[in-house]
């Protein structure tokens, strides 16, 4: 495909996402042209790992029912979990066609969406930031951002992590890598990441009381570190990294992603949220109410929404009404002295001003098309890393998916996002 849709009444940042999401979108629905239809949709565990085994190797970590599964030729990412390995389901969202398209050869792949992103899914990644502006990794220097020059480093896309530790429930990867920025700053970059299970004693600390009766329940962290093997101190000055952890969800029409904030003046208004990604999220897909942002996760529309480090409490979460189910996501917080990574498409007056936390909602494109899942994202980001030689930045994510009676996710999701999950639906306001 060489024809990219052009929107030059666009800023920088909206034209980027718009031009990358577009493209993509479209290319999702020519799958059968690469020999690989789409399936049926599943939200089957077993049905997922089944898939994934015939095309890469898959770790599963367990923790009694609950289990988790790791690829490490995709990065050491996870790609999905489950609280029960029998028969429950798969949370993380799988896209089977380009996964299906890794054993095709290059020719046969030449022209696709993988000369910039291969899209695997999973529900929990390991990327780098900034993806744009004068010290964007996805662009190389001199090159305008749009999507033509837009590239997601190999580090990042298509390198096989080494697993260096493997237990029943976690496993530890190590890479090394060299990346260079939009402004030719260099950085060797050491990479370690370790994913293990997290027990009922954790959830009960989250949770402030005993994990109630009856609830199932799946947890995992990832521990994710970016140390600088080069022989100089990375400074603001020729750009810094940062470590942002992606994941995509199934969507289902009744869910939900839940942001609670900390308190401020704009209670009653969206002045905390950035929703500027995509151009502005309509009132029936967004709303802020005492100091909790909701905006749908149904794969529907697309939409993408940020909260800066000054406004999160370091959680995001998700409900789905009819399948009964939280899923709760934490980072570790902590001080940033040189601010959070802006990956704004365009040269920047603040590229240390961006955001902590993030959502998507997946949909098809405005121009029409399908959409690229559907699926829905929740994303955080650890501080910009001024690392000297040898020094290290840590980046620590907690992932949790909680089934229960609607009575017991009603109080949980009360006392740790601020949300009365039976008013939800009320606060949307039809266009």
């Amino acid at each position: 495909m060489s024809q990219v849709l052009s929107l030059p009444f666009l800023d920088g940042r909206r034209r980027g996402w718009i031009t990358v999401w577009c493209t993509m979108l479209i290319l999702a629905g020519l799958n059968s042209s690469f020999g690989a239809e789409r399936p049926a949709k599943t939200m089957n565990f077993q049905s997922d790992i089944e898939f994934l085994q015939e095309y890469t190797n898959i770790i599963l970590l367990r923790k009694g029912l609950a289990v988790v599964a790791v690829a490490p030729a995709y990065q050491g990412r996870v790609m999905t979990s489950t609280f029960d390995e029998e028969s429950g389901p798969s949370f993380g969202w799988i896209n089977r066609p380009v996964i299906a398209q890794g054993i095709l050869s290059e020719l046969e792949r030449k022209g696709t969406l993988q000369e910039h992103i291969h899209v695997f899914g999973g529900e929990e990644r390991f990327w780098i930031g900034p993806e744009g502006g004068q010290y964007a990794l996805f662009f190389n220097p001199g090159e305008s951002f749009d999507f033509n020059n837009w590239k997601t480093p190999a580090a990042i896309d298509t390198d096989s992590y080494e697993v260096v530790a493997k237990q029943e429930d976690s496993v530890s990867f190590h890479h090394f890598c060299n990346l260079q920025n939009y402004s030719g700053t260099h950085f060797q970059v050491g990479i370690d990441r370790t994913v293990s299970m997290l027990l009922e004693n954790d959830l009960e600390v989250i949770l402030g009381q005993n994990v109630p009766q009856g609830l199932e329940f799946v947890g995992y962290k990832s521990d994710n570190r970016i140390t600088n093997r080069g022989k100089e101190p990375w400074d603001p000055e020729n750009g810094l990294l940062s470590i942002w952890i992606l994941g995509m969800y199934n969507p289902s029409p009744s869910t939900t992603v839940i942001i609670p904030l900390r308190a401020g003046k704009e209670t009653d208004s969206l002045g905390r949220v950035n929703d500027e990604y995509f151009g502005p999220v309509p009132p029936d897909y967004l709303y802020v109410r005492n100091d909790t942002v909701f905006f749908r996760g149904n794969g529907l529309r697309r939409g993408k929404i940020g909260v800066g480090p000054k406004c999160s409490k370091g959680l995001a979460g998700s409900y789905d009404e009819v399948g009964k189910v939280l899923t709760l996501v934490s980072y570790d917080v902590k001080d940033a002295p040189f601010g959070y990574i802006n990956s704004m498409w365009e040269l920047q007056d603040e590229p240390y001003v961006g955001d902590v936390i993030n959502a998507y909602n997946d949909g098809p494109p405005d121009q029409g098309g399908a959409p690229l899942g559907p699926f829905y994202e929740l994303e955080t980001s650890s501080p910009a890393a001024a690392l000297k030689p040898n020094e290290t930045m840590q980046h620590v994510q907690q992932t949790w998916h909680l089934k229960g009676s609607e009575e017991q996710l009603k109080e949980l999701a009360y006392r740790l996002l601020g949300a009365d999950l039976s008013e939800i639906e009320k606060g949307f306001v039809e266009k």
